[in-house]
């Protein structure tokens, strides 16, 4: 029931966040555009490393061997792209934001709270990718937990970030 709900929902994120970059927030400016397109796919990149977590959780909760069989393989498999896959993401991000930093930032004021909460998101992926490099090296309880703790924390921000208005 509850990963219906978490695939609805992630689902429901993505397409919303497609519709409404692309429809509600068009710019004329082909470096905005690219911004936005690296943000996108950054965005769904990030959710699909967050989406380990409830991947993990699932494997825990549930009752029926052959679905944990299945979310082991597949968790075994997905865990070689992790860092890959969040590398990535952060080098479109960096793009993203200087992209921002030049063309929004001196229009919008880099006081605005979309430019705050997009640096304070930033520093929130830095400390989550700093905890992640801690977690590879040597893997405690507590590098572990601080990882998820931090990444959960970021993919708030990062959602607050895109979700405010310019």
């Amino acid at each position: 029931m509850y990963h219906r709900i978490w695939t609805f929902s992630n689902f429901l994120l993505i397409i919303g966040s497609i519709i409404y970059i692309w429809f509600f927030r068009p710019h004329d400016s082909i470096l905005i555009v690219i911004s936005q397109f690296s943000a996108q796919i950054a965005m769904i990149l990030f959710i699909f490393n967050v989406n380990m977590y409830f991947i993990f959780l699932l494997i825990r909760k549930t009752k029926q061997r052959k679905v944990k069989i299945r979310l082991a393989t597949f968790s075994r498999y997905f865990m070689k792209w992790h860092i890959k896959i969040a590398i990535t993401a952060t080098l479109l991000i960096i793009g993203h934001s200087w992209i921002n930093l030049f063309k929004i930032g001196p229009i919008l004021g880099y006081g605005h709270i979309k430019m705050l909460m997009g640096y304070t998101s930033f520093i929130f992926l830095l400390v989550t990718l700093f905890a992640g490099y801690l977690r590879h090296k040597k893997a405690s309880g507590f590098r572990k937990k601080f990882h998820r703790i931090i990444a959960m924390t970021f993919t708030v921000i990062f959602l607050i970030h895109m979700l405010i208005p310019i």
